[in-house]
């Protein structure tokens, strides 16, 4: 019997199960990156309204991941926070939230979708991850600047 898809939908980063989540995230990135080149949002960011926040969760509730799309302009979006808690990895939980917000962003009509994430090793798997569903790199977008310690990736959503 396989495991069904996780549900994702939009949510509130102050659950306290979702704060745990990003703050591991947040201690994860810091101790990968140096603190100035550290781009992740923490839980009251994500609260801006310009973030729409969602989360994957199991049918018992269990949270399995988070996600978030940040507007910068009228027609391009900013992935933030993609995460999946450590017990869920490899199954699915961060395809599935990149697709909701991928849709999300069609239904907003954005030009392009654009991502930061590290050069590290640790970073691997979320690179190859947006380079399966079309992202490429590009230079720096809105107002990050050059920094060793980021790759920034976009994909085209006009065609």
């Amino acid at each position: 019997m396989s495991e069904l898809p996780p549900a994702v939908t939009v949510d509130s980063p102050a659950r306290p199960d979702v704060v745990a989540l990003l703050d591991q995230h947040l201690a994860d990135m810091y101790a990968t990156s140096p603190a100035e080149s550290v781009h992740a949002l923490d839980h009251a960011a994500l609260a801006d309204p310009r973030v729409t926040f969602l989360t994957a969760r199991a049918a018992d509730g269990t949270l399995l991941g988070c996600g978030a799309m940040q507007q910068l302009t009228a027609d391009h979006g900013e992935l933030k926070s993609m995460r999946t808690a450590d017990g869920a990895r490899g199954r699915g939980v961060a395809t599935a939230i990149l697709a909701r917000l991928l849709a999300l962003a069609a239904a907003r009509s954005y030009a392009r979708v654009s991502l930061e994430t590290g050069p590290q090793d640790y970073f691997a798997a979320a690179r190859r991850l947006y380079a399966r569903h079309g992202f490429v790199e590009c230079p720096p977008f809105g107002t990050y600047a050059p920094d060793p310690y980021s790759v920034f990736m976009t994909l085209d959503l006009s065609a």
